[in-house]
């Protein structure tokens, strides 16, 4: 009985890995209708958001109804405990992904990030989809050393965060306020999609030992 219920925690892992996985491509997509002004793309990344919201609601269903049948015990709460947390966490990254693309899409034809930041919002769509590859990676193998790198990829992205800020509060910043606008939510979008990602490496922390480590990282997020 207790084999049965194992295989169906394993199940939903593997879930959950792919749910993460969607939202790295959702970011890539929205990354790329934002470089590139690509109203496909953004379009498609757009509506590749309902399966990220069925994976959560469908995901949380299966976990609830193991802990109402099979009531879980000591590492099995936790990995249900840490499962829902998870889909929290996926579903708002793949939110965040589709506000990028959002942006990209209501200033089509014209590109929403002017030229001299399109480099750092290639870095900061790189970054932000590397992180969810690792973070599927860090559900699989439940490896605390490549969850804590997380934490470390996530001070990479808080820089270009920052360096936007620099460029906008700069006496030389003459887009206007429209366009700064714009730019300081597509960087709080890119810097909340790697929080999140740093959560899913917290909340396989908690999985594995029953602590939580790195909460300063993410402290006031």
């Amino acid at each position: 009985m207790r084999e049965a219920y194992h295989e169906q925690l394993d199940e939903v892992n593997g879930r959950l890995i792919g749910m993460i996985r969607k939202t790295g491509e959702l970011m890539g997509l929205a990354t790329k209708a934002l470089l590139e002004a690509d109203l496909d793309a953004a379009e498609q990344a757009m509506a590749s958001d309902s399966s990220i919201n069925r994976d959560q609601l469908e995901i949380d269903e299966q976990v609830l109804e193991l802990m109402a049948t099979q009531g879980p015990v000591a590492s099995e709460l936790r990995i249900v405990t840490s499962a829902m947390r998870t889909t929290s966490d996926a579903e708002r990254m793949g939110d965040l992904a589709v506000h990028v693309a959002k942006v990209a899409r209501m200033r089509y034809p014209d590109h929403a990030v002017p030229e001299e930041l399109r480099a750092t919002f290639a870095a900061m769509g790189k970054a932000a989809c590397e992180m969810s590859s690792k973070a599927t990676e860090v559900l699989r193998t439940r490896d605390l050393g490549a969850a804590a790198e997380l934490a470390q990829d996530d001070n990479e992205m808080d820089h270009l965060h920052r360096s936007l800020f620099a460029v906008l509060l700069d006496d030389e910043w003459d887009r206007g306020v429209e366009a700064a606008v714009d730019i300081a939510l597509l960087g709080r979008y890119y810097e909340r999609f790697a929080d999140h990602a740093v959560h899913i490496a917290i909340n396989v922390r908690y999985l594995v030992t029953g602590e939580i480590e790195w909460a300063d990282s993410t402290a006031g997020h």
